[in-house]
C-alpha cells in the first residue's frame, strides 16, 4: 500500500495539472477539485500511514506507547480539506457568474472586452 500511494498522488498531480491548463471552465473547477485532492492524499501520505493505537495517552502512563499516528498530519489535513472547499465554492461561483456574463465555455474569451 505504501509503494502504491506515491504513484496515485502523482498521477492526480498530473492528470489536476492537465485539467488546470486546459481551457474550458468546468475543467478548470474539475483540475481544482483533484488538485486538492492530490494535496490531502499527499499530506496523509508524508505523515505516515500507521496502524495500531490512537495517539491518546493513557493516565497510567506518561507517554505513548508506538507504534501510533502523528495527529499533526492529521490537523493539518482538515485544515487543508476547509480550505479547499472554500476555495472550490468560491472558483464555482466565479465561473458561474463569468458564464453568464459571456455566454461562453472557453476561457480564451475572457480577453474580448467588447461586445461586438
Amino acid at each position: 500500500m505504501e509503494l502504491l500511494m506515491p504513484f496515485l498522488v502523482g498521477t492526480l498531480f498530473s492528470v489536476s495539472l492537465y485539467f488546470i491548463l486546459h481551457r474550458h471552465l468546468f475543467k478548470l473547477i474539475l483540475g481544482l477539485i483533484l488538485f486538492g485532492l492530490a494535496t490531502n492524499l499527499f499530506l496523509f501520505v508524508v505523515g505516515g500511514i500507521t496502524t495500531g493505537e490512537v495517539a491518546i495517552i493513557p493516565q497510567e502512563k506518561e507517554t505513548a506507547e508506538p507504534p501510533f499516528p502523528d495527529p499533526v498530519p492529521q490537523a493539518l489535513l482538515l485544515t487543508a480539506i476547509v480550505i479547499g472547499f472554500g476555495l472550490q465554492a468560491y472558483a464555482i461561483v466565479l465561473i458561474r457568474r463569468v458564464y453568464q456574463t459571456l455566454k461562453s465555455n472557453n476561457l480564451d474569451d475572457l480577453s474580448k472586452t467588447d461586445k461586438t
